[in-house]
C-alpha cells in the first residue's frame, strides 16, 4: 500500500505532494516570480538596445571567439551513442556562462565556467540511469582587447569536486594551465583550445586529462556559418588505446537576431565520429547548442 500526503505552504502558495518516498513542489506564482519574470523582461529588452548597431555577421564572429568581450550563457548538449560496455546512451548538458571583467582599455579577464548535468546508464543493462552534476571546471583567460586578427588568451583552469555521484566525477580538486589562440580574418574563424587538468590532492585515484579542441568556422550571409570543433581528449592515466578520444566531424550553426535587430541567440548542431576511442566509450556524439548573447556594458 502506497502512502500520499499533501502539506500546504500557504506563504508561498506552493504545495508539496509526497507519495512513494518522493515529492515535488506544484503551483506558487507569487511576487517574487513576477519580480524574477519583469526583471528578464527588461534585461532582454536592454541587451536587444545594445546590440542593434551591431551587424548579423559580426554578432556570428563574437560568438565564435572563445575569448571575446561580452557575456554568453551557451547551453550545448551532447548525446554520446553507443557509451559504456552495455552500449546505451549518454547525456551531458554543459551550461557554461562567460563573463568578461574589463583589465583596463588594452586587456580582459575572460572567465568560463562549465558545469556539467549528466545522465548516463549504469553497467547493469536491466538497471536505472544515473542522473546529477558532474565535476565543475572554472578558466580564467588573460586576453588583449581586440576583434580581428591573432587573438589569445592565457591562464588556469581549475576542476572542482561538485560531482553529486562518485560515478558523475572524481572527489579530487584539479588545476592546470589552458591556453587559447585564434584568428578572425574575412569570413573565417579559427584557432585552438588547449588544456590539461591534474588532480591535486584528495581520496580518489589521481588523474591527468589533457584537452584539445581546434575550432574553423566559415561565416556565410544572414549569421550562418559552416562549423567544426571536435574535443580531443586524452586520458593519460589510462592504458594503452584507452588514451585517447579523437573525434571528426562538424556542422552548420545560424545567428538569430529576436527581432529585426532584438537579442541575438546563437544555435548550431555538429554531428562527430570518434575515430579513437576507449573500450567502452561513445562510438559517435551529437551536438546541439543554444547560447544568448549579452552586452558587457549591460552589467
Amino acid at each position: 500500500m502506497s502512502h500520499h500526503t499533501n502539506r500546504g505552504d500557504s506563504s508561498s502558495g506552493n504545495t508539496e505532494k509526497c507519495g512513494r518516498g518522493t515529492c515535488t513542489r506544484t503551483g506558487g506564482f507569487g511576487w517574487g516570480s513576477s519580480l524574477l519574470v519583469a526583471t528578464l523582461m527588461c534585461t532582454l529588452i536592454v541587451s536587444a538596445a545594445a546590440w542593434a548597431d551591431e551587424s548579423t555577421e559580426q554578432l556570428a564572429k563574437d560568438a565564435q571567439n572563445p575569448v571575446a568581450k561580452m557575456i554568453s550563457i551557451p547551453f550545448q548538449n551532447n548525446i554520446n551513442f553507443n557509451a559504456g560496455s552495455q552500449s546505451r546512451t549518454q547525456n551531458i548538458l554543459n551550461i557554461q556562462p562567460v563573463i568578461p571583467i574589463s583589465l583596463g582599455p588594452d586587456w580582459n579577464l575572460i572567465t568560463r565556467t562549465i558545469v556539467p548535468v549528466i545522465s548516463q546508464p549504469v553497467p547493469d543493462p536491466f538497471g536505472s540511469r544515473i542522473n546529477g552534476i558532474g565535476t565543475t571546471q572554472f578558466t580564467a583567460f588573460l586576453s588583449p582587447n581586440a576583434k580581428s586578427g591573432l587573438i589569445w588568451g592565457v591562464g588556469p583552469i581549475f576542476q572542482l569536486p561538485t560531482a553529486t555521484n562518485d560515478k558523475l566525477g572524481s572527489k579530487n580538486f584539479g588545476m592546470g594551465p589552458s591556453v587559447v589562440v585564434l584568428n578572425i580574418e574575412g569570413h573565417w574563424v579559427y584557432g585552438a583550445l588547449v588544456n590539461n587538468v591534474f588532480s591535486i590532492g584528495g581520496s580518489d585515484p589521481t588523474y591527468s586529462v589533457g584537452l584539445l579542441q581546434p575550432f574553423v568556422n566559415y561565416n556565410l550571409p544572414d549569421g550562418m556559418y559552416l562549423t567544426s570543433s571536435p574535443i580531443i581528449t586524452a586520458d593519460w592515466k589510462a592504458a594503452g588505446a584507452d588514451v585517447w578520444t579523437v573525434p571528426l566531424g562538424g556542422g552548420v550553426g545560424k545567428l538569430w537576431r529576436l527581432g529585426s535587430k532584438g537579442l541575438p541567440v546563437n544555435t548550431q548542431i555538429q554531428a562527430f565520429g570518434n575515430v579513437v576511442h576507449p573500450q567502452n566509450g561513445a562510438t559517435w556524439q551529437l551536438r546541439l547548442q543554444v547560447q544568448l548573447l549579452l552586452p558587457k556594458s549591460l552589467f
